[in-house]
């Protein structure tokens, strides 16, 4: 939901399951101005080593009761959240006006 939602705002945001999907496509030069992920990939200690050297790029959504240790860097958002905050946060991180704005 929350990429269909970037996509409406014209942001191109790919969806990937996994951190090892953002290592593969950084690994073919694909460098993405934000990455969204979910809290528990920071559990793999492959993919928080992955994610330390992007980590101002980083926002992550955390629903977890215990979560890792923060990546240094990484913003936090914590969970129940609606979809439309997490759109809002990523479009105010890139930038860009929250699509709720521009309808008022």
């Amino acid at each position: 939901m929350v990429r269909a939602e970037l996509r409406e705002a014209h942001i191109e945001a790919l969806g990937m399951e996994k951190t090892r999907d953002v290592v593969e496509a950084l690994a073919r030069g694909i460098m993405p101005s934000l990455i969204v992920l979910d809290g528990v990939e920071l559990e793999n200690p492959a993919a928080r080593e992955a994610l330390e050297n992007l980590a101002q790029n980083v926002l992550v959504v955390d629903s977890r009761t215990t979560p890792a240790p923060a990546l240094p860097g990484a913003e936090v958002l914590r969970r129940p959240l609606r979809i439309q905050e997490i759109v809002s946060r990523v479009l105010a991180r890139l930038g860009r006006e929250s699509v709720d704005h521009k309808l008022r």
